[in-house]
């Protein structure tokens, strides 16, 4: 994971740093939060999808900082006054606080923009780059993180299904997890039992996360989160914790988490590196 990390971050510090610029505040607000850190778990496993159906990971790098570029720009345009008001992100001020709101949403627009130049510019086949431009754009549109937004907003204040919640989860969170699987896939030119194998597992890696995520809203620290804590119960967000409490929310993570490794194990050889990762997302802190 080390190894990946340092990859993408080393790729990433070479966007948007073109001194000659003249519309610099935009840059900087781009770099600011795409190089805050944090877990790069996205790209991550497009890479290792990528590696594990027989591609070329460094081909793939491109592909994999694109995906990064689109949940950064989600996290900037979430964190905003008018969606979820944060000031904290990573343990560092939000885009927002640091370079004002116009500037902020403008650079996750640009995010946006961007990552579709990053993939269409790999060294791909064009095929490979269109499979993985679509999958991107449909994680990142009406039926993916935009979808689950709004549908988010909607229900605040009201008391969902379980299903509901469902519906919500896939969109916002596992969408971009699934597309991650297979633009790995895409990339390396795998084969339909692979996308179908690598979508599964996205689906169930999301909503374990999007669990974890709700249980450590309620049970973790500011300091461990690097973000405030008990933001979803303040704003009235549905969420798992509410919904079904730490018992259960542990158990469908527990659940989840052997599904996401079945699938794998079903359809991919030497993955046991995605299985640990799988594991470690169950248990972790942060």
């Amino acid at each position: 994971m080390t190894d990946y990390k340092t990859m993408i971050d080393h790729a990433l510090e070479s966007y948007f740093n073109d001194p000659n610029v003249s519309y610099h505040t935009l840059t900087d607000s781009m770099r600011y939060s795409l190089l805050a850190g944090g877990k790069r778990l996205r790209p991550i496993l497009l890479l290792e999808f990528c590696r594990i159906s027989g591609g070329d990971v460094e081909k793939a790098l491109p592909v994999a900082c694109a995906i990064e570029m689109i949940h950064t720009y989600s996290l900037i345009h979430d964190d905003l006054p008018c969606m979820d008001n944060d000031d904290l992100r990573r343990g560092k001020p939000t885009n927002h606080i640091v370079y004002g709101e116009c500037t902020a949403t403008l650079a996750g627009d640009a995010l946006q923009a961007e990552a579709f130049r990053s993939v269409l510019s790999a060294d791909l086949p064009a095929d490979r780059k269109a499979a993985c431009a679509l999958y991107l754009s449909e994680a990142s549109g009406v039926n993916g993180i935009c979808g689950g937004q709004i549908l988010d907003i909607e229900g605040e204040g009201s008391i969902l299904t379980t299903k509901q919640l469902d519906e919500i989860n896939r969109l916002k969170t596992s969408a971009l997890l699934i597309a991650a699987c297979k633009m790995g896939v895409a990339s390396a030119g795998g084969t339909e039992l692979q996308l179908r194998a690598a979508e599964q597992f996205g689906r169930y890696l999301g909503l374990a996360f999007q669990i974890r995520d709700d249980v450590l809203d309620v049970l973790s620290t500011e300091e461990e989160l690097g973000k405030p804590i008990g933001s979803d119960q303040e704003e009235g967000k549905n969420t798992y914790m509410a919904l079904l409490g730490q018992e259960q929310c542990e158990q469908k993570i527990s659940e989840l988490t052997l599904c996401a490794k079945h699938t794998l194990t079903s359809n991919f050889e030497d993955c046991d590196y995605l299985l640990d990762l799988a594991d470690s997302m169950a248990i972790r802190r942060n």
